[in-house]
């Protein structure tokens, strides 16, 4: 009896129809008008000169693009336009550059979504898009990736919590350890003698 279950069990497979297997997904392509955007927010801040932000007329351009450049980035992502670790990794850069905790909250996002799909380079905006989000929210970063000059005083990272994240973890994300930072920090002072 039990050879004749395997055999029948051996027909029924046989006269089963073949289930297809399943193409694979085709590639993904990035998405050629958000490298666009990607390469012209990168380019206004290239080479910036710390004199232009006291020229409004560059300043309100710049924010307006980067606005625009939001709005666009927003609309792709919502139509599911952006779908590869380079579009992630570009839109990331472009929220970074955001005016609201929202923005520095979906670039981080996106810069997570482009170390999962592969790209090693977004660890480090991953971080400071986190730094950034904390500060404008009000707390303090953790990783050290935002300078800022608070109205005629020097330069600072402050407010900053150095002990939460160790070197170990700054370096692994691409970030300067703390040394480093200190380091870079007070060669961008400006000079004792020029105040």
């Amino acid at each position: 009896m039990r050879h004749l279950t395997i055999a029948l069990s051996a027909l029924l497979l046989a006269a089963s129809p073949v289930t297809a297997q399943p193409k694979p997904p085709a590639p993904l392509s990035d998405n050629p008008e958000m490298a666009k955007m990607f390469a012209e927010d990168q380019a206004i801040r290239e080479n910036v000169k710390p004199e232009w932000f006291k020229d409004m007329t560059f300043v309100r351009k710049m924010w307006a693009d980067d606005t625009a450049r939001r709005e666009r980035t927003r609309a792709l992502l919502d139509q599911g336009k952006l779908a590869t670790a380079e579009d992630y990794y570009a839109a990331a850069f472009v929220f970074q550059h955001g005016e609201k905790p929202e923005d520095y909250l979906l670039a981080h996002t996106l810069a997570v979504a482009a170390t999962a799909r592969g790209k090693k380079d977004a660890s480090w905006i991953a971080a400071a898009t986190l730094d950034r989000y904390l500060q404008a929210i009000g707390q303090k970063q953790i990783y050290g990736t935002q300078w800022r000059a608070p109205e005629n005083r020097e330069l600072t990272r402050e407010p900053y919590d150095r002990v939460l994240i160790p070197d170990a973890l700054r370096t692994a994300l691409g970030v300067p350890v703390l040394a480093v930072q200190d380091q870079r920090l007070a060669e961008m002072q400006p000079k004792a003698a020029a105040r």
